[in-house]
């Protein structure tokens, strides 16, 4: 595990040379370990704060953790991102003479160097795509990028309609989207998906209509991994309707599957890089050279104008980084999934698969899959969820957005699952700091964690 020991203490010149920014730290000192994370602070530092008990008491739960399978909530920081973002801060909080704290818009030597980390970001992402840098537009995540692209495109393109085609399956950052819209009289028609999840290409252009100005999307589904075959529809958006706009929801596809969105067509795409093993906080949209957005916040010109106020360098830093560091291991994680799979179905043969074919690379992301347990289906998902817990495995019910309210997961009942098998779904979710030994020791916990819960088979 890539967890350490709270109050472990190291002499730290470990960043002294990462390249992240191109920033050289000049002076160590002292680092706690902590959650598997290197905090700078005096000794006896937590994670909340200095001296702060929670932050003791945070470290310590962390400690207990054996397989953290949640990672489509959330991925722990990548050590090369937590580097770079040290380096910009400067070793030394107390000290504003280290890193690279200018504001990036300032035209002096202090201002270009954080500009210039900036940038190199954006150079890693737009190569992961296949996009250009001017092509990339920083946020505050996933969310933002989200709605930046769908509302910025809409309000550039009301006069020549007011029709969206959309899934019955998005984020729900996507769906207070559409609720925003239709509030304002837009028309937003919500097609449905297959018992895979799978949307046709065929079904959007059926869909799109003259006044359509927009089609969006999720690539890959966050509860349940299912791949939309953007590079086919967005041909079939732009034969059927070429003045709609296209735009893809990328958080769970970015470092997973292929996503050269410029090369298919897609004119906007959205990013985070929490879900990449980047910081939270920080996230960023593509926009195809030429399309046009009316930014629904107005203010100042950074960003191309398109999201103004002051870049968060060292954010964006550590989402260059994480995106250097992963090398999109897809094979890596399918097998693993795989296996966990593999190894449940041993003991616990009533085991189902909600959404696509987990062997599937065409329609199954590597990272993610959606199980119901036959053998306790009488019991509700937070039941199964504290179990786990129990045994030291980290998992979810559903988006993690949306994880506290009672209603039942909407792309789930969009698949057709009702009753029991509905109620008692969990996502497990891979990431690039999972390791064998977490799918091994989750293969071995989690049959007896459900031996100790009622044991009722579920209805045919």
């Amino acid at each position: 595990m890539w967890f350490a020991e709270a109050g472990t203490a190291t002499s730290a010149s470990v960043l002294a040379a990462v390249p992240a920014c191109g920033v050289r730290v000049l002076r160590p000192r002292a680092m706690l370990r902590c959650g598997g994370f290197a905090l700078g602070g005096a000794a006896g530092a937590g994670v909340c704060g200095a001296g702060a008990p929670g932050g003791m008491a945070v470290a310590q739960r962390r400690a207990e953790l054996a397989a953290y399978l949640d990672n489509a909530a959330t991925t722990p920081m990548l050590p090369e991102a937590a580097s770079a973002m040290a380096q910009v801060l400067g070793v030394d909080p107390g000290t504003w003479s280290d890193g690279l704290f200018a504001n990036p818009s300032a035209v002096h030597r202090w201002g270009l160097a954080a500009a210039e980390c900036v940038s190199a970001a954006r150079r890693a992402l737009a190569e992961r795509i296949g996009a250009g840098e001017s092509e990339v537009v920083f946020t505050s995540g996933g969310t933002e990028s989200n709605h930046l692209g769908v509302l910025g495109l809409c309000r550039a393109a009301v006069r020549r309609g007011r029709h969206v085609v959309t899934t019955a399956i998005e984020h729900r950052s996507l769906l207070c989207a559409w609720d925003a819209l239709a509030a304002d009289g837009w028309e937003v028609a919500r097609l449905p998906v297959g018992g895979d999840g799978r949307l046709s290409p065929e079904d959007v252009a059926a869909a799109v209509r003259r006044d359509t100005v927009l089609v969006a999307l999720t690539h890959v589904n966050n509860e349940t991994g299912t791949v939309q075959p953007v590079r086919q529809i967005a041909a079939a958006v732009r034969a059927a309707a070429p003045g709609a706009a296209l735009h893809v929801d990328a958080v769970q596809a970015l470092c997973k599957v292929d996503t050269p969105y410029a090369a298919w067509g897609v004119d906007t795409a959205a990013f985070s890089a929490h879900k990449v093993g980047g910081p939270k906080g920080t996230g960023a949209l593509f926009v195809r050279r030429g399309t046009r957005l009316v930014p629904p916040v107005p203010g100042g010109e950074q960003e191309a104008g398109l999201r103004p106020g002051t870049e968060n360098v060292p954010g964006i830093a550590g989402f260059g980084a994480a995106l250097r560091a992963d090398a999109g291991g897809g094979r890596r994680l399918t097998d693993l999934k795989l296996r966990f799979i593999e190894g449940l179905r041993s003991t616990l043969p009533g085991i189902l698969v909600n959404g696509p074919d987990p062997a599937d690379a065409a329609v199954a992301a590597p990272h993610i899959v959606n199980l119901s347990f036959a053998e306790v289906a009488s019991l509700p998902a937070e039941v199964l969820l504290h179990a786990f817990e129990a045994e030291g495995i980290a998992c979810s019910a559903g988006s993690a957005c949306h994880a506290r309210r009672p209603e039942p997961s909407h792309v789930l009942s969009a698949l057709g699952l009702r009753g029991a098998r509905l109620r008692g779904s969990l996502r497990f979710s891979l990431g690039p700091a999972t390791r064998a030994a977490e799918i091994e020791w989750a293969i071995a916990r989690i049959p007896v964690a459900i031996a100790r819960l009622p044991r009722v088979a579920m209805p045919r």
